[in-house]
């Protein structure tokens, strides 16, 4: 007699699966979504090598997502399905393995979902967010992790509370490589982490207060890195990130997905961003400027602080703010070439309290942006270093353990090099 008859002629459900400590696929379980109903809160679903064409939801706290072999180990969206992993509960780990072909986000991590699924970008939630609905995910790390052509982007934090993205690699991302997005006291870091072409290599829109971006290389995107203020998403404006010690450089790849706006060319862009400390980074060949400072709307870029970037002889910072948000009280005594000119003696007067509206100019010169390529046909990664199996998985901490910040050095060009390029 089968189960289902058998429990039908005596009235009983079919007993619950027993919850497993480690789930292997495809030992145990042949899919990833078999895998999360047999797997037990705080367990490991351990992913052999292979091709999984599908999408997996993680929704138990403190579970660990191992891939067998990162380059190996392939959650495949095959261009149709919107996302490889996404993350909807406290505690998670995601580590060593490859998300692709997803058409919106390689690998998504968002407090904002509901019994209905995740909210997208643009809906109510966002712009009005309700704490007691989507109260924002807590903590998460991603480790050794590769997102390559994604639709829009690789790596996606947002509404989520102390994390890590390590030692990460992200390209062909539409959107970002790696973005952060929408939350206060966020207790972010990004650290040792390579994005190349991507329209942007890092974004953070709306993401303030504790977000530490240290030693990652961002090169060979349309833009390296930005900061930016967004009325999509709740908490404007975006302030107080720390951007030290990276590699931004090289930011004119034609191989890469075309940025939203057109932008190409550029180092770090602000718009809108606030007090934020920009401190030993290299910033070379970006041709338009190292440092671009705009207006999202009415909300200026003010307050921010520049100190001890390395440049190239061509344009170190440019403001393109308008007067219906004029920049003010940027500083940075070092600056160089500025666009305008009379920019870079506002930088250095705000340096001792002035607040005054800082001069800006309307347009910038420099190579224009190439046609994009579609994200499923950017060349793919070499082959990224594996992450060794941990002896114990323990609770992720309750805070983030940030480096000290003054021993970080100016790096060398050659950072995180290595691990850049194409197959």
């Amino acid at each position: 007699m089968s189960i289902v008859l058998a429990s039908i002629l005596t009235g009983c459900e079919p007993a619950a699966p027993t919850l497993m400590s480690e789930v292997q696929v495809p030992r145990d379980a042949k899919t990833l979504s078999e895998a999360m109903s047999l797997v037990a809160p705080g367990g490991v679903i351990s992913i052999a090598p292979g091709n999984y064409k599908e999408q997996l939801e993680v929704t138990k706290p403190n579970i660990t997502i191992r891939g067998e072999d990162r380059n190996l180990t392939i959650i495949d969206g095959g261009g149709t399905r919107p996302y490889g992993i996404v993350v909807t509960a406290d505690g998670v780990r995601v580590e060593n393995l490859t998300i692709t072909g997803a058409t919106f986000y390689g690998l998504l991590i968002t407090g904002m979902h509901d019994e209905s699924g995740v909210k997208p970008p643009g809906t109510s939630g966002y712009t009005n967010w309700d704490p007691s609905k989507y109260p924002p995910l807590q903590r998460y790390l991603v480790d050794h992790v590769t997102a390559y052509n994604n639709g829009l982007y690789g790596i996606y934090a947002l509404n989520s509370q102390h994390g890590v993205i390590r030692d990460s690699y992200t390209s062909g991302s539409a959107d970002s490589g790696i973005y952060v997005g929408q939350c206060e006291n966020c207790d972010v870091l990004i650290t040792g982490n390579v994005a190349e072409r991507n329209a942007v290599g890092f974004e953070n829109a709306n993401a303030s207060d504790s977000v530490v971006i240290v030693g990652n290389r961002f090169s060979s995107n349309r833009i390296g890195l930005t900061l930016l203020s967004s009325y999509r998403e709740a908490f404007t404006p975006q302030r107080g990130n720390k951007v030290v010690g990276n590699v931004i450089s090289n930011n004119v790849e034609a191989d890469s997905p075309s940025q939203a706006e057109g932008a190409f060319g550029i180092g770090i862009g602000i718009s809108g961003g606030q007090s934020n400390l920009i401190l030993r980074n290299l910033l070379t060949g970006n041709p338009k400027a190292g440092i671009v400072i705009t207006n999202t709307e009415d909300i200026p870029s003010i307050n921010n602080e520049f100190e001890s970037n390395q440049f190239d002889p061509g344009v170190s910072i440019a403001n393109l703010s308008t007067t219906r948000a004029a920049a003010k009280a940027n500083c940075w005594s070092e600056a160089s070439a500025t666009i305008p000119t009379s920019f870079a003696s506002d930088l250095i007067a705000a340096c001792s309290g002035s607040s005054a509206a800082q001069s800006y100019a309307e347009s910038l010169t420099g190579p224009a942006a190439p046609p994009g390529v579609s994200f499923l046909k950017v060349a793919p990664p070499k082959d990224q270093p594996q992450l060794p199996r941990a002896a114990k998985y323990d609770p992720l901490p309750n805070a983030i353990s940030f480096p000290d910040l003054d021993s970080v050095l100016l790096p060398d060009s050659a950072l995180l090099a290595e691990l850049s390029g194409s197959k």
